[in-house]
């Protein structure tokens, strides 16, 4: 834990060693000032000289106080920022498949619990420093005045230090498991929001939700915090109480069997008695300094590494596109429902541009999961991902997602055109909302959505927006005309799409719209796992021909568009 504190300050050095300084400077002053109480105390007329240098040491000692705990507030806040920017970088370029086995509820709490707890120590931080270095002033005074005396009270202190010893450990092993259950709590208030309409509409699930989910796992992580801070506040307890010991034993122990002179034993006593109020302070933060070291393994488990807060380096520029090849690619998980392990594969697939290819397929057939494989969000267990004719590997595979874009079904908007960096791209944005009816709706000034509070199939038509304006070689559409009115749909399949392949996308559309089939250029059936090509049906009666004008076909060509190639 240490280590790691250590080099979450590493990179504020400098604020570090001062509040270190000031802090320890401060403690001292403590002890000298104690010092010089014993002295008068030993003296009928203590000299002016020593009133001056009380009253001159007390005000730098409170001067150095002051100065550190500005700069360690100072660094609690930096720590928090740096810590909240780490951790979710770390989420960020965590392998997906492993997000959505860990689940929202427990990164969720990663950020807000874990990192606040770190971060709220560095305010207990200067407490801790003063107060240690008044303990460590105060042993070596007690030292200089008999080594006898001071040998005595180190012995009873080492034995009772292994019975606090024994105690802390087992604390600390409730505290770990206090904080396992923090994550169910965290759950629990996720389906407090997401489930909202459910409870509201259902008064006895409500109030079955509060006492069973919510009041259960609350009650749960309280038992086990209870109990683990009551060991350690039990130890701290301990820890105080042989501080008596150390008094009895020197003044009743030590001075029956080898009498100390009398302003040894004041000194003493007066010393440890004072010692007694920074081990309070110290006892009442030993519960913070335990919750921030379950909090730290929690980081470390989850492997963040202070190295993230460099910066990161600049990625390259993506290539450009040939075309991607899937061969022998197999995946397995398993279903809702199902007692088995689903197996979608191996799976023989080619991407080219400049071609519009249909996945067609029953639900749970595996579509989804093979677009997600496709884009590089799920790595193959067998196979291999071809990229321009080289295999993707871990090393490559970060590069490789940069060829798509995607909208799936459980997509999130954002509320900026994060990562597209056109110069006109106002003005583009604001024309393409007019073409899918959302320019009543919304607005994009300065590359900022005026707002994101829409419909479903808005909300769908907006994330098309945005999949279009970023311009990647191959986009993947998941269901995405499912909640769309028959208007929409048809700009959908007879306007956007057409678009996209004139300008020599790769584009694969998910979908069960058998009216919009024939635009295809290929038409793949997923069934039981498996992939086959299927015949390109002709038009129906009636059916919408592919447009070749309007915004969505602005633009020249892509350099590295080549005809579609359509299946006779």
């Amino acid at each position: 834990m240490l280590r790691f504190l250590l080099q979450l300050v590493v990179s504020s050095r400098a604020l570090m060693a001062s509040a270190l300084v000031g802090s320890v400077l401060s403690g001292l002053g403590v002890t000298v000032v104690i010092a010089l109480i014993n002295r008068a105390l030993e003296s009928e007329r203590p000299p002016l000289t020593h009133g001056l240098s009380f009253a001159g040491i007390s005000l730098a000692m409170l001067a150095c106080r002051f100065w550190a705990h500005g700069e360690l507030v100072k660094l609690s806040e930096r720590t928090l920022a740096r810590l909240r920017v780490l951790v979710s970088r770390q989420l960020a370029e965590t392998r997906y498949r492993e997000l959505e086995q860990r689940g929202s509820a427990r990164l969720l709490a990663l950020l807000t619990e874990d990192v606040g707890t770190v971060a709220d120590f560095f305010v207990t931080l200067p407490a801790l420093v003063v107060h240690g270095a008044v303990l460590l002033g105060c042993l070596g005074y007690l030292l200089v005045l008999s080594w006898q005396a001071f040998a005595l009270g180190a012995g009873v202190m080492l034995a009772g230090a292994l019975l606090v010893h024994r105690a802390k450990r087992r604390a600390n092993t409730l505290l770990g498991e206090a904080r396992a259950a923090e994550d169910r709590v965290y759950q629990a208030f996720r389906a407090l929001f997401s489930g909202a309409k459910e409870l509201t509409l259902n008064a006895r699930r409500r109030e079955a939700f509060l006492a069973d989910v919510v009041g259960r796992s609350t009650e749960a992580a309280r038992q086990l915090w209870t109990r683990g801070l009551s060991l350690h506040v039990a130890a701290v307890t301990w820890q105080i109480c042989l501080f008596f010991a150390v008094i009895g034993s020197v003044l009743f122990g030590l001075g029956s069997v080898a009498p100390l002179p009398e302003p040894t034993r004041s000194g003493y006593a007066l010393m440890v008695l004072y010692m007694l109020m920074p081990l309070f302070a110290l006892a009442q933060a030993s519960p913070a300094f335990e919750r921030t070291r379950v909090a730290l393994d929690r980081l470390r488990s989850f492997g963040v590494d202070t190295a993230a807060l460099a910066p990161s380096a600049a990625r390259p520029a993506p290539e450009p596109f040939h075309g991607l090849r899937l061969a022998g690619v197999q995946h397995s998980y398993r279903r809702e429902g199902e007692d088995g392990v689903f197996v979608l594969g191996p799976v023989d697939l080619e991407l080219r541009p400049g071609e519009l290819v249909f996945l067609v397929g029953a639900n749970g057939s595996g579509k989804t999961t093979l677009a997600k494989l496709i884009v590089g969000l799920y790595e193959p267990e067998a196979g291999a991902i071809l990229h321009n004719g080289r295999q993707v590997d871990a090393s490559t595979r970060s590069a490789y997602r940069e060829s798509f874009s995607a909208v799936f079904s459980d997509f999130h908007l954002f509320e900026a055109l994060l990562g597209i960096d056109a110069v006109d791209i106002d003005d583009r944005a604001n024309a393409l909302l007019g073409a899918l009816g959302l320019a009543h709706k919304v607005t994009v000034r300065d590359g900022a959505l005026s707002t994101t509070r829409l419909s479903s199939g808005q909300r769908r038509r907006l994330a098309l927006l945005i999949a279009y304006l970023e311009d990647r070689p191959v986009l993947v559409f998941d269901e995405w005309a499912a909640d769309q009115d028959p208007a929409y749909k048809r700009v959908f399949y007879a306007e956007v799409l057409p678009a996209l392949r004139a300008r020599g996308k790769a584009v694969l559309v998910i979908s069960h719209d058998d009216r919009f089939f024939h635009l295809a250029d290929r038409c793949l059936r997923l069934s039981a796992g498996r992939l086959e090509e299927i015949p390109v049906p002709p038009p129906p009666q009636g059916a919408p021909e592919a447009a070749h004008e309007g915004v969505f076909a602005l633009g020249p060509p892509r350099r590295d568009a080549r005809p579609a190639l359509r299946t006779p």
